[in-house]
């Protein structure tokens, strides 16, 4: 709890590339270090799975709780795949899951999003999201998920991850009618970023403040930066 007794919790999104760093090495534990050092009570994943076959997982799960402290929901496609179409969500061992709903976005590439209601201090609804690379696509993908949450009861929520979305008018306009679209820094490429293709989305019932986030130096673990916010009821 906050002083003016507002529940908080801390958000942050990555996609982490199936583990592959900016050095074009897979290191899992370089990964998981980085989730660890966000410090955030729920972190959402992009990339989590590989993608080819069951699409087994990039992270050990039997190494994810020791080295962040948090476990992965079970969101995940099949018995060897964290998440859904490579979105994973991790969190504290006291959140779970009370509700799911897994979505095929439309678009050439294969894309997926997944609806997630929270037991959280108060009630919240989680949307993990990795667009695709054309905007006809994206636009498509945003009214598709725009639709399906007009099929579940209203309840606060965020939606995050990689929006491969630098416009806030022509990309993200869609979204921004009915949602609060957070600021946030470049993410891509990490080495040296300039695009912010990592977003933030949330309904107006909620407030969310972009928080920093530690930078490694030299080689990354991934080709994004992660985001980081902090979230109160309103």
């Amino acid at each position: 709890m906050s002083a003016d007794s507002k529940p908080v919790l801390r958000l942050a999104s990555w996609n982490i590339r199936a583990g592959l760093g900016t050095d074009l090495r897979r290191n899992a534990d370089r990964v998981l270090s980085g989730i660890a050092a966000l410090g955030a009570d729920i972190v959402a994943l992009q990339e989590a799975d590989f993608r080819l076959g069951d699409r087994p997982s990039a992270l050990p799960r039997d190494r994810i709780n020791p080295a962040t402290g948090l476990h992965p929901l079970p969101i995940g496609r099949n018995a060897v795949s964290l998440g859904w179409h490579g979105n994973a969500l991790l969190a504290r061992p006291d959140i779970h899951v009370c509700g799911l709903d897994h979505l095929d976005l439309p678009g050439h590439e294969p894309r997926g999003a997944v609806i997630v209601d929270l037991d959280t201090p108060a009630p919240l609804r989680v949307v993990a999201v990795h667009l695709g690379l054309l905007r006809s696509a994206r636009r498509r993908q945003l009214d598709a998920i725009r639709t399906a949450l007009q099929r579940h009861p209203v309840r606060p929520t965020v939606i995050l991850g990689d929006f491969n979305e630098r416009s806030l008018r022509v990309g993200l306009g869609r979204i921004a009618q009915s949602f609060v679209i957070l600021p946030t820094a470049a993410t891509f490429p990490s080495r040296r970023p300039f695009l912010p293709l990592d977003r933030i989305v949330h309904s107006p019932d909620l407030e969310l403040q972009p928080l920093p986030y530690p930078r490694t130096q030299g080689h990354q673990p991934s080709d994004h930066l992660p985001i980081l916010a902090e979230l109160r009821w309103a």
